[in-house]
C-alpha cells in the first residue's frame, strides 16, 4: 500500500468481483474500477448494471473526498437484510475519477461476503474507509486506531 500514490490513482480492472448479503448473490462484474490510495487498500467501483435489480436504493447522507468530489450513498438490500448507506457512488467526480462516474462501492464489512477472482476479501479497518484486502495486499492501513494522522 506504502507503494500506492496519493492523490489516488484510478484504474479499470477485469478481476471479478462478487458481493453476497442476505445470503443472495447481489453484484458480478469483470468492468469495475479501483482506486489506489497511500495506506489503503484497493476500494472497488461496480457499475450500477452488475448489481441485482431491486438491491440498490438511495440513502440520506453525502460526503466530499478531496480527490474525488461529492460522493453520494446507498441501502443495498437482500433476502430479507438492509445494509443502510453502505454503499456510495460519485456522480459527478472530479477531472481524474470521471470514467467512474456513478458506478458504486460498497463497505465490504456490510457485506455478507465480498470476493475478488473468487478470493473472500477482508474489510479494511475502521468504519470510514472501504477498501478491500486480498492475501496479495499488505499493510498496515489507514483506518485502524491511531491512523487518522497519517
Amino acid at each position: 500500500m506504502w507503494e500506492y500514490p496519493r492523490p489516488p490513482r484510478l484504474e479499470r480492472t477485469h478481476k471479478r468481483l462478487e458481493i453476497w448479503l442476505g445470503g443472495q448473490k447481489i453484484a458480478d462484474t469483470t468492468g469495475a474500477f479501483r482506486v489506489l490510495e497511500t495506506s489503503h487498500p484497493p476500494g472497488y467501483y461496480l457499475p450500477p448494471g452488475a448489481f441485482a435489480p431491486g438491491v440498490l436504493s438511495a440513502a440520506p447522507g453525502r460526503s466530499v473526498c478531496e480527490f474525488k468530489g461529492a460522493a453520494t450513498y446507498w441501502t443495498l438490500s437482500a433476502g430479507g437484510k438492509v445494509a443502510e448507506a453502505a454503499g456510495w457512488s460519485y456522480d459527478d467526480p472530479t477531472p481524474a475519477f470521471r470514467d467512474m462516474a456513478g458506478f458504486i462501492a460498497v463497505y465490504p464489512g456490510r457485506m455478507d461476503r465480498c470476493c475478488v477472482n473468487g478470493e473472500t476479501v477482508s474489510p479494511q479497518p475502521g468504519n470510514f474507509y472501504g477498501g478491500w484486502i486480498t492475501p496479495d495486499v499488505v499493510g498496515p492501513f489507514k483506518g485502524g486506531p491511531g491512523t487518522m494522522g497519517w
